[in-house]
């Protein structure tokens, strides 16, 4: 905000313009004073009180009588504010003038960019009928095609004795207010009580009221105490008649007949100042006087009406102006607006009263404005800017955004594998817990296997005596074999039956389930395995996001297939234990089932973990957003060597690498890399490499090209995260660009950045937002396995950093 101070001084038919402002900068004018322009002033005034003829908050008798004669007075009025408005900005369009316009203009156009884009023209006259005159509809920028709302008329006595307290109000309040309601002859007070009763607590706010009876040495104590009161006010009201006058500071009728000069009150209304009161509305007739004085005794600012008032008039200022004032609004701004309200919507019924209020100011005081209190405060000051509300919307917006979710998601975890290895965190390489027996193209064109989709049950059956013989103890087909195939189901029947039967290593086996989409299960065929023996769990998966377990299982609720593998494993483990004797597959797999149902709940406590293996309610809710709030994903930071081996069927089938001992591993048929498998047309069954796979492939020895990531492998991965308990939380993206959002508010609010070694602490932010990135990118490897968002939070903060930066160096 830029001031000026002009000072205008009348010496006979002259009139001395003295304008100041910056660092000692001045100019001075001299103007022949019109000589019509009092006179125009008088006859406007005249003919304003006899339109006014009733109800007016003021003495008038001195001017005459006020019976108006039988003519249009509200045309009168009109055609005679005309008049004098013409007369006084020709007066003040001078050229003369000009440079004092230019001078000031010019420091609006300085402030143009600055989010406080006002001029204000402290305004002080010697004589009283150059204060009498309407000073505030100076339209100085319109020479310039600048907005003359901008530069704002507010106005000083000619001498100040005493500087403005300062008030150092570290926390918002709620304002305290006296309100002094005086001699109600003629006036009625109901809606200016209302109104305040409306914008301020009852509790803060003590009436001093004039009735009749009411002893008035007891009236005049009343208000002295309440002027004295050592808990002190922010803004004092008055209400009623008023006067100027020459040597007492002007007076206030506090009851009829019964008058006090402010030069009587000025000891206490002292003592009012310097308890914290700020800001003074007269809303009474022929104010200068009192305001002169006020601010003379070191009142920041007052308002008042140079002229007689109309009770209607000031009951409704008196709305516009608290309603604005609840609104925040500063006293100036909250002064204009109900101006603007009386000239734009009311001058019809009220002409010319929007010439009449007029806002005094101590030069050096801050303008009174209320303060929003308690959490109201709180978001007030947090409520973001125009500027700030579009580019937050557009950081929440991409936030939310899915592909924009996967798109940071798959970098980071490209990120935390190669933080994995340059910190040599990546555990040693030990036997993984899986086994993948994978399908290719080399294996079916060995096999001679002409259409392998579906895929051909006697090679499946190959692959089970081969399992068998190697002593595998749990293995996953993830193939669909609900079709059923007559002879080749027997065949694969006969080895699976082989394998389960068998009276030293009995083999488990789990098989893949679909959900069709007319809502049926797609089951195995009952000629290959009955569901009453058989652990069926569904195959589907998403793509890097871990598949999470319902609050209940059900048998109408299987398990996923991932999932069930691991548990698989932890049963195999209780049949090692010594078991009754079991003649049969059957028998088998109902001890099998009746141990799966009595440990449930121990599964769930501790393969399935945690609860993070199990679905939240916040999770279930951001479904409904299209949102994937702390749904764990797949870490496939983990190198591929510590989750699963993988071996082409076609190998295993011919005993190469077949040394591993598969008694304490999972081993998972699926396929890998065949048209028919879905990899070229349907993509059934392979998925979009993941960065960090393929950063892991890179390192292998030799290095590994294949572009295919493939259900199986995911699977691999979801089984390794069940049985390590390794469920990776992320924080939603949302979450944490409003947590940054709340926290740069408050370093912007804090202006630490006006400091003169502000371009340190950029240094230092741009330190402390490195440290967060190794520090998010270390919780996520650690056992909390939480992943924080870096780059959406970063970026929302920095943009109130460098504003805040930016505001500092526009100031300067």
């Amino acid at each position: 905000m830029t001031k000026f101070f002009l000072k205008v001084q009348l010496a006979k038919q002259d009139c001395f313009f003295e304008l100041s402002w910056g660092s000692g900068q001045h100019l001075n004018v001299t103007v022949p004073y019109p000589k019509n322009l009092t006179t125009l002033y008088q006859e406007w005034q005249r003919i304003y009180l006899s339109f006014y003829n009733t109800a007016l908050r003021g003495r008038v008798e001195e001017i005459g009588s006020l019976s108006a004669p039988p003519i249009d007075w509200h045309a009168r009025l009109v055609q005679a504010e005309a008049q004098l408005l013409s007369e006084f900005h020709k007066w003040l369009r001078s050229g003369e003038l000009y440079e004092i316009r230019a001078v000031i203009a010019n420091g609006l156009s300085l402030t143009a960019n600055s989010q406080q884009s006002t001029v204000d023209i402290f305004l002080s006259c010697d004589a009283i009928e150059l204060a009498r005159l309407p000073w505030e509809t100076w339209e100085i920028g319109t020479d310039f095609a600048l907005a003359s709302e901008k530069i704002r008329i507010v106005r000083q006595p000619i001498n100040i004795h005493k500087a403005s307290k300062t008030i150092n109000q570290r926390y918002a309040k709620q304002a305290r207010v006296l309100v002094i309601l005086g001699d109600d002859t003629g006036l009625d007070f109901k809606l200016g009580k209302a109104a305040i009763y409306k914008y301020f607590r009852k509790e803060q706010v003590k009436f001093i009221i004039w009735q009749v009876g009411k002893d008035i040495a007891k009236l005049k104590t009343d208000i002295i105490n309440a002027l004295s009161s050592e808990s002190g006010w922010d803004i004092l009201f008055f209400a009623g008649h008023s006067n100027e006058t020459n040597l007492t500071g002007g007076e206030i009728a506090i009851a009829p007949n019964v008058a006090l000069s402010i030069s009587e009150l000025a000891p206490y209304l002292t003592t009012a100042i310097e308890k914290g009161l700020q800001f003074a509305l007269f809303n009474s007739c022929k104010g200068l006087s009192i305001a002169n004085t006020l601010i003379d005794l070191g009142l920041s600012q007052v308002a008042v009406m140079r002229e007689p008032i109309h009770n209607s008039v000031a009951e409704e200022f008196l709305v516009r102006f608290l309603q604005a004032l609840a609104e925040y609004k500063d006293v100036h701004e909250a002064l204009l607006i109900a101006c603007k309200y009386f000239k734009t919507e009311k001058n019809l019924t009220y002409p010319g009263a929007y010439l009449i209020p007029s806002l005094f100011r101590h030069p050096n005081a801050e303008l009174f404005c209320l303060k929003p209190f308690g959490l109201k405060s709180i978001f007030k000051r947090l409520q973001p800017t125009r500027t700030e509300a579009i580019a937050l919307s557009t950081l929440l917006f991409i936030s939310l955004q899915l592909p924009v979710q996967q798109y940071l998601l798959e970098r980071r975890v490209l990120i935390q594998s190669i933080y994995r290895q340059v910190t040599r965190q990546v555990e040693p390489v030990t036997s993984p817990p899986v086994l993948l027996v994978q399908i290719n193209n080399e294996s079916i064109r060995r096999a001679g296997i002409f259409n392998p989709k579906p895929m051909d049950r006697k090679y499946l059956a190959q692959l089970v005596d081969k399992l068998k013989t190697m002593q595998a103890r749990v293995v996953g087909i993830d193939y669909l074999l609900d079709r059923p195939q007559r002879e080749s189901d027997r065949i694969l029947a006969n080895s699976i039956q082989a394998a389960v039967n068998s009276s030293s290593n009995p083999t488990l086996f789990v098989f893949a389930i679909n959900h069709a989409e007319n809502g049926e299960w797609l089951k195995v065929s009952p000629d290959i395995a009955s569901s009453n023996w058989s652990l069926q769990g569904e195959m589907n998966i998403l793509p890097y996001y871990m598949q999470l377990l319902s609050p209940s299982n059900s048998n109408s609720e299987p398990w996923y297939f991932s999932s069930l593998l691991a548990i698989s494993l932890q049963l195999q483990q209780i049949t090692d234990t010594p078991q009754p004797q079991l003649n049969s597959q059957k028998d088998f797999f109902q001890q099998i089932n009746t141990d799966f149902s009595r440990h449930q709940e121990k599964y769930k406590k501790t393969i399935l973990t945690s609860e993070r293996a199990h679905l939240q309610f916040m999770t279930a809710l951001s479904y409904w957003f299209e949102q994937m709030w702390f749904h764990p994903i797949i870490d496939f930071s983990i190198p591929p060597n510590q989750v699963y081996t993988s071996i082409p069927a076609w190998k295993l089938l011919e005993n190469q690498d077949a040394s591993q001992n598969l008694q304490h591993k999972i081993v998972i048929i699926a396929p890998e890399g065949y048209e028919e498998a879905g990899i070229l047309k349907n993509k059934e069954d392979s998925f979009n490499l993941p960065m960090a796979v393929d950063y892991w492939r890179h390192q292998e020895e030799p290095v590994n090209e294949s572009s295919i990531f493939t259900g199986g492998e995911t699977h691999a991965y979801m089984v390794h995260h069940y049985l390590n308990q390794r469920l990776v939380v992320p924080i939603p993206d949302f979450w944490m660009v409003g947590l940054a959002i709340l926290l740069g508010k408050i370093l912007y609010l804090s202006r630490i950045f006006n400091q003169p070694n502000r371009w340190r602490l950029l240094i230092v932010f741009t330190v402390m937002t490195g440290i967060y990135g190794i520090v998010s990118l270390q919780i996520y490897i650690s056992s909390t396995a939480i992943i924080l968002p870096w780059l959406l939070p970063s970026v929302t903060l920095w943009l109130y950093i460098l504003s805040a930066f930016f505001r500092r160096a526009t100031n300067e």
